[in-house]
């Protein structure tokens, strides 16, 4: 997705329509959540609601119930919040209900499954691996690449084990888990191209924007062309570890960075951030692939990249592919999820990708989101034709982006920075937002 930057001193070059690949149809934002009229303490039908209503319920909902929990996911199709209560708690239950989500009943509560994770992390931290809660089947969802052999397999396999029967799933990936550096709006850096992620406003009320962490190790100054003049320095950035983002501050300090997100002509204004709820549809904006969607299969992910392990990530079955790294994971209302860090796949095959979550990232860097509500664009879903959904990415993105993005997923991740800038984009406001699905 691609970001607008427009330097007062003169205004920013219009990019190119970002390739929407396999675009169907134009999604509109959602409607508001609908009650259902029950009163409270009333164990009614579940309510409808919005997945971002949905993710404050289960925030509110994890600390009613306390050691009863045991996660919770959305339900796209019919709109409700599903929660898990450990069987037996019928209290619980019922407080859930009455709070307007669908109860589901399970075995392992929360903590016991948390327990799994960290002998996973003690035990099987093998380059190629990962692993999240999966609260649709209640147990850990443990995923090893196409580079998980022999020995290392075998140490997988039994670790996973000896977490017992219905703890977790093993599944094994046809690709390999790397960074994504190379395309939002494309950024450039020591011959590597990231995506750049949202813009903010830095501690000290500067214009800046976030990326992937990764893409940092390519070097403190980036352009939003390749070989042009940078037009950002790094200020903060972080990759392995905790989390897997960087700050860039904007070197023009009367730069208008415009909390937008640019989808392919048109754009989609970004009102705030939230956090992920498993089984939500996000879309990602990216410089390689442009924009495509899918949805959110787990939070607080462990991700073993070669240079490094990296936590509290969202898992997803969003495609991306490198030059992406940094991009915008979001949704059709316009709340800001995450930061394009790594996976295995691509857009042809699919596969796994995972993203820093943008509220983590803000409270680490102390920057706020947009520019003040300063949004370009009407807000309102697109009557236009599919967001630029059939066009192909500029060849500005493809050539330059492409070619940086060769060889750089090791390169972004070695120092703990990243190298998957994303290209600013110039596009012009205004435009009506449109957001194409791809699968």
């Amino acid at each position: 997705m691609s970001h607008k930057r427009i330097p007062k001193r003169k205004a920013a070059a219009a990019v190119g329509a970002v390739v929407a690949l396999g675009a169907a149809a134009i999604l509109l934002p959602s409607a508001n959540a609908s009650q259902d009229g029950a009163s409270d303490g009333t164990a009614a039908a579940p309510r409808t609601l919005k997945a971002g209503d949905a993710s404050d319920l289960a925030t509110r909902l994890s600390g009613m119930l306390g050691d009863a929990y045991a996660g919770a996911w959305y339900d796209g199709e019919d709109k409700r919040l599903v929660v898990n209560v450990v069987r037996g708690e019928d209290g619980m239950a019922l407080k859930a209900r009455s709070a307007g989500a669908e109860v589901r009943e399970v075995d392992n509560s929360m903590a016991e499954l948390e327990a799994g994770a960290g002998t996973l992390t003690s035990e099987a931290t093998i380059p190629g691996t990962s692993w999240a809660v999966d609260p649709r089947t209640n147990k850990i969802l443990v995923t090893a690449d196409s580079t998980v052999t022999g020995a290392k397999w075998d140490q997988l396999e039994s670790t996973v084990e000896s977490l017992g029967p219905g703890m977790a799933t093993l599944e094994k990936s046809a690709g390999t888990f790397r960074t994504f550096a190379s395309g939002g709006d494309a950024i450039f850096a020591g011959g590597a191209r990231c995506s750049l992620g949202f813009n903010v406003t830095a501690g000290d009320g500067s214009p800046a924007f976030l990326t992937a962490g990764h893409c940092a190790a390519a070097g403190d100054q980036w352009s939003d062309q390749q070989g042009g003049e940078p037009i950002a320095t790094v200020d903060q950035a972080l990759f392995p570890g905790a989390g897997d983002f960087a700050l860039l501050t904007y070197d023009d300090p009367a730069t208008e960075a415009p909390s937008e997100v640019n989808v392919g002509g048109q754009t989609v204004p970004i009102v705030q951030a939230a956090e992920a709820t498993v089984g939500q549809q996000v879309f990602r904006m990216g410089s390689t692939t442009g924009l495509a969607d899918g949805q959110v299969l787990g939070l607080n992910a462990t991700v073993n990249y070669p240079e490094g392990t990296v936590t509290g990530l969202i898992q997803t079955d969003v495609c991306a592919e490198p030059g992406d790294s940094g991009g915008s994971l979001f949704t059709q209302d316009g709340l800001a999820i995450g930061l394009t860090s790594g996976g295995s796949g691509d857009c042809t095959v699919g596969g796994e990708t995972f993203f820093q979550p943008v509220t983590t990232a803000l409270e680490a860097v102390g920057a706020t989101l947009g520019d003040g509500g300063a949004a370009a664009g009407d807000g309102a879903a697109g009557a236009e034709d599919q967001a630029g959904a059939g066009d192909q990415a500029g060849a500005e993105d493809q050539a330059g982006g492409q070619d940086a993005g060769a060889g750089q997923d090791g390169a972004g991740a070695q120092d703990g920075t990243g190298t998957d800038p994303g290209r600013h984009s110039g596009q012009d406001s205004g435009q009506d937002s449109g957001l194409t699905r791809t699968h």
